[in-house]
This record gives C-alpha cells, structure tokens and sequence, in this order.
C-alpha cells in the first residue's frame, strides 16, 4: 500500500463551485464530470494548497475563497496545507492552522506530489529530476564523489589561502617584510609615545624659550655695554647736582639701584645652562615626526602594534607556506584523480541506468498509444549529470528534447509510461487528461496502466472516457446544476448503481439506455 497519500480535498468559493469536499482512497482515484463541470478548478484548488500561484483559478477565486488538502504522511501522521483570499485578494498560506507561506507549502508539495498535465510538468520541469530519475534506476549514489569533490574544493581552498603560487608567495613575503622593517624602525614603546613624546617635547621647548629671554633680560639690565639699564641709572645719579637739596632723593636712588642690582643678581643665579639639553630637545622632535607619521598611516599607534603583531604572524605563516604547499600539491593531485576516476564511474553507472531505463520505458510506450514513438535518457559530462530526455514522435523525424517536441497529450502519456517504470510509494500521481485523443484499446490499456500504477502510490486522475473510468479503484463525479440562473458544481462519491449510471453517461452521454447500462455494467466487473 502506499505510504503517502492525499485523504481529503476541500474548495470553497471557486468559481462555480460554492462547496466541495472530496475524500480520497488508496489506488487508483478518478474524476469524471461533463466538460465545464469544474474539474479543473478542483485541481486548481489542489494546486493552491501546494503552493501555487493560482494563475490557473486566479479568475475564480472569490474574496472568502478556501481550499485545504489533507495528507497521510508515509502512513505515520497526517497534515493540512490551506490557501485562502482575504479581502485585498492577498492568499494566506497556513500548514496544520499555523500561519505559513507559499515557499513552505512548495517545499512540501515536492515531497509529497506530482501533477502531470496536458502541458506542465512539475516532475520534468529541471534536469535534476531526470538524473533523480536515472540515478534511481540503476541504485547511483554519488555521496562519496561529492565527499571527494568537497576534500578536493577545502585544499584547493587551503592552498589559495597560502599565498597562491610560489611567485606570488615570493611577492607577498617581500611587501610583508617591508613593512615589518618599517615598523620595528620605528621602535614604538607603547600606544601612548605619542602623547608622551609631546608633553616632554612641549616642557623642554618651554623650559629653553624661558633660558633664552631670562639671558637677554639680564644683559639689557647689568650687561658689560655701558648702554646697560642699571649701567645707565647709575651714571643718572652721578649727573645729579650736588648739594644738600639733592641728598634725600640721591640717597633714595642710590637705594633703588642696589636693590635693583640685588633683584638682578637673583635672577643671574635662576639662569642654569644645562637645565636643558639641545640634542634632547632635538632628539624628541626627531621622534615626534616619526611618530606622527605611523599615525598618518595606520591610525592610531595602538593599530601599528597591532599590524605589526599580524604582520609577523603573517610572516611566519608565509615561511611555512612553502613547505604546506607541497604537502597540499600533492592532495590535490590525489584528490583530483580520486575525483576523475570516480566521476568516470558514476558517469558509466548513469549510462548504463540510461539505457536500462531507455528500454523499461520503450516496452511502456506501445501501451500509452506511443507504439511509434522513441524516447532516450541521454547524460553526458564529467560524471553524467547533465541528463536529458530526447523525443521523436514518429519514425524518421528528428529528435529533441521532450517538451519540445511533445504535444499535451503524447507529454502526458511519456509522463504515465515513466511513472510505470519509476512509481515511489512515497509521492502522490496526479493525471490531468492522460487519455486526451486517444480512444478504443488504447484507452482502455492507459486505463490499465494507471490502474497498475495505482498498486505502488495512490494516483489522481481527470478523465473523459469510460474504459479507464471504470478501471478505478475510487470514483468521483463532478456535476453542474442550475439554480435561480445561477450554475453550482457539486461533487460525490460513487458506487453501485451509480456508478454504472455514470458510466454508461460517458459511454452514450446524457441519454442513458438499458444497453448502455449494461456495458458499463460488464466493464466495472471486468474490471475488478
């Protein structure tokens, strides 16, 4: 039995049908229903609730539409996708009542379904479906390539990270042990020198400006030169008249000047000339502008140190380069021809799952009404995963690849003739029109085949025609009725009478006869 299976699919407010609910069985499930009934809006709603943009029942949907569909998950627990419109026409997307989006629900439909349509194909829609085909079919695992391929990208990785080759190692190892040379020059003690350097550097500049003027004041008051102040006063006094009348204030000046030249015997003894020294001074402007000029270029003296700690262990790292490189050299080549070989396997390995398939498939296309038809699963590449499937409709003509050249239909029956040959117990078939333009025989083989189908996964599908109606384990009928000028669409179960009735309207159409009934009667029980 299979493991997955949708159990229930639920529509409402799209386009004709007002409310529908359908409750599926393992198997082989049909759809019947006249032309306009809404079977397409039915599995308009089934593909909403995987995900889809609506562009199929976009028109439909009204304001309150809902859809849901429950699924069986490998027969263990089960889970409700559901797409509704709000007022502004957005869908919201919810998996098992928890607020979801679009993506997630794809995420799962891939998982869990495919829909073959007249003109779409989710299962073929990328080559890497068709390798998934391919590698199935001959049991290919490419685990341990990928492993290898993965070892191989991490040392040819590693290896780049080292410097490239040895030139550009070479040239990379020089710039480095420039710029470690120009910063070791500079000797920087610690992040602060800066700082440091400029306060000393200020002092000192100070303490040597004030030498300077405290030297020339003192040779403009009491120098040698008679043009000297207190040289100058004391010739003053001297040129005073004598007499008394003048004693008092010659007294008071003599004073003066003896105090004056005490006050300047005072300064001479502040004056030091080696409070200071010249090559000091010199020395730290010297080592000022070094400074600044590392700060110019890294930042900060905080950031030099910490380039040049980089630097030196980039250095170190270079000069073991060399040696890691030749060990990485030869992992590379063993990797690479661990990789070749093995990719030179799996590509013999696809060729043969190919071929194998190729002729699976060819024994499948006379009973899908494609007896004429040639279908082949080529790969080509290193290790064959660049797969596709070529097509010709008819002897002699050319071939390409399949939905190019495949109308709705023959795609549609391509797509059945396959899912013989790969059904998985764990994905959900759904077939929209497989049968479309075919009739008689073929009909009822397409009938037997999605029957056959049936017993390996449970299978969906839309139809016209009653010999593979009646080939289904579960039948459902979509119909129309008219109610105050309006059209509904209802749908239900069926079995029993009912069921032959709604046989015997596809074989004869609305005007049902006691042979009609009859027929349909003996083509459910040689169905069975």
């Amino acid at each position: 039995m299979p493991k997955s299976q949708l159990l229930e699919l639920y529509a409402h407010g799209l386009g004709v049908i007002q409310d529908a609910r359908l409750e599926f069985g393992p198997g082989f499930n049909v759809l019947t229903g006249e032309t306009g009934a809404g079977k397409t809006l039915l599995l308009g709603a089934l593909d909403l609730c995987l995900g889809g943009d609506g562009s199929v029942t976009r028109a439909a949907i009204a304001p309150d539409m809902r859809a849901a569909a429950v699924f069986n998950l490998n027969g263990e627990r089960e889970i409700v996708l559901t797409r509704e419109s709000g007022t502004t026409g957005r869908l919201r997307s919810a998996i098992d009542g928890a607020s979801s989006s679009a993506e997630a629900l794809r995420s799962l439909a891939d998982q869990l379904i495919v829909i073959q349509g007249q003109h779409d194909s989710l299962s073929l829609r990328n080559r890497g479906e068709v390798l998934r085909l391919i590698d199935a079919r001959g049991d290919v695992s490419v685990e341990d390539l990928t492993q290898a391929r993965r070892a191989l990208h991490d040392a040819q990785r590693e290896r780049s990270s080292l410097g490239g080759d040895a030139e550009a190692r070479a040239r990379e190892q020089d710039f480095v042990t420039f710029q470690i040379a120009e910063l070791e020059d500079g000797t920087i003690r610690s992040a602060h020198e800066l700082e440091e350097t400029l306060v000393e550097l200020t002092r000192l500049t100070e303490l040597r400006d004030g030498q300077v003027a405290l030297g020339s004041a003192l040779d403009e008051l009491d120098a040698d030169d008679d043009s000297a102040v207190l040289a100058t006063f004391a010739r003053t006094i001297n040129n005073l008249p004598p007499g008394e009348a003048y004693d008092r204030s010659r007294d008071s000046l003599r004073s003066a000047l003896e105090q004056a030249r005490d006050a300047v015997r005072e300064l001479a003894a502040l004056t030091d000339p080696d409070s200071f020294d010249a090559s000091a001074l010199k020395e730290l402007e010297d080592r000022a502008t070094v400074l600044q000029s590392l700060v110019r270029k890294y930042g900060s003296l905080a950031a030099a140190l910490t380039t040049l700690d980089d630097l030196r262990a980039r250095h170190i790292a270079l000069e073991k380069a060399s040696s890691r490189t030749l060990i990485l050299d030869a992992e590379v080549d063993t990797l690479s021809q661990r990789v070749a070989a093995m990719a030179e396997t799996t590509r013999r390995e696809r060729v043969a799952a190919a071929n194998s398939l190729n002729g699976a498939v060819a024994r499948q296309l006379p009973r899908v009404a494609l007896a004429h038809a040639e279908l082949r699963f080529v790969v080509a590449g290193e290790d064959g995963s660049d797969a596709q499937i070529l097509f010709t409709p008819n002897p002699g003509q050319p071939e390409g690849p399949l939905q190019a050249l495949a109308s709705g239909g023959e795609l549609s029956r391509v797509l059945l003739a396959l899912a013989l040959e790969s059904a998985h117990e764990d994905v959900i078939a759904v077939f929209d029109e497989v049968d479309a333009g075919v009739g008689g025989q073929v009909a009822q083989q397409i009938g037997e085949c999605l029957r056959e189908l049936g017993e390996h996964q449970q299978v969906l599908a839309v139809t016209h025609l009653a010999t593979v109606a009646a080939k289904a384990d579960h039948h459902f009928v979509i119909e129309k009725r008219f109610e105050s000028d309006d059209v509904f669409t209802s749908v239900r179960a069926l079995s029993g009478e009912a069921r032959v009735d709604e046989i015997a309207r596809m074989l004869v159409g609305d005007e049902v006869t006691d042979e009609s009934r009859a027929l349909a009667q003996q083509m459910l029980e040689t169905s069975c």
